[in-house]
């Protein structure tokens, strides 16, 4: 009975911790319309011995979701928002809590992060880690927890899936421009309204 309580106790803490840090890394983080750079991603597969190594490039826009390419190994294009999915295969619905995570996280929206996560942190001087625990039922059958770290932007994700699959991206070379390129348009129009 005490370890419990001693538990719940220190759960609490760590949550009261989080809410009082969030605003700090909130703060330095870089927020603007578009976020763009590069990734090299990791997926490690419990069938496999070897990781999948990816990489590619990603667009993030503030009013219309998220441009995903990939170019190594096997060319790709993922396009995601709020309610919609587009693959090479066509479009699908999207979870809500899905649109809204993935944008959530490329856009350093903490904010929505907290609302579809219990969130536990570490604030540094110069670098931050979340770890987020999905609140979502959905979510929470597919992704056991993901790790954030950052400094002014977001620099690695690390996903644990229920299912004893991971993934790792390390984001590079990001930037912000101030408007997008035909390209990139050309891709969001691409998604349903």
């Amino acid at each position: 009975m005490i370890l419990k309580a001693l538990f719940l106790f220190v759960l609490s803490l760590n949550y009261s911790y989080a809410a009082d840090v969030l605003p700090d890394i909130t703060a330095r983080l870089i927020k603007t319309p578009i976020t763009q750079g590069e990734f090299q991603q990791e997926k490690r597969l419990k069938i496999l011995r070897k990781p999948l190594l990816s990489t590619g490039a990603f667009t993030y826009s503030q009013s219309k979701g998220v441009i995903w390419k990939t170019f190594t190994p096997i060319p790709s294009l993922l396009l995601v928002n709020d309610a919609h999915l587009v693959t090479g295969q066509g479009e699908q619905a999207v979870p809500p809590a899905f649109g809204k995570v993935f944008k959530a996280m490329l856009g350093a929206d903490l904010k929505q992060l907290r609302d579809g996560f219990v969130i536990t942190d570490e604030d540094k001087k110069s670098a931050w880690t979340l770890q987020l625990t999905a609140k979502d039922d959905m979510l929470k059958k597919i992704i056991s927890s993901i790790v954030l770290n950052g400094d002014i932007e977001l620099r690695t994700l690390e996903m644990q899936e229920v299912n004893g699959n991971s993934t790792r991206i390390h984001f590079t070379k990001i930037s912000h421009p101030e408007q997008l390129t035909s390209e990139q348009q050309a891709d969001f129009e691409r998604l349903s309204p």
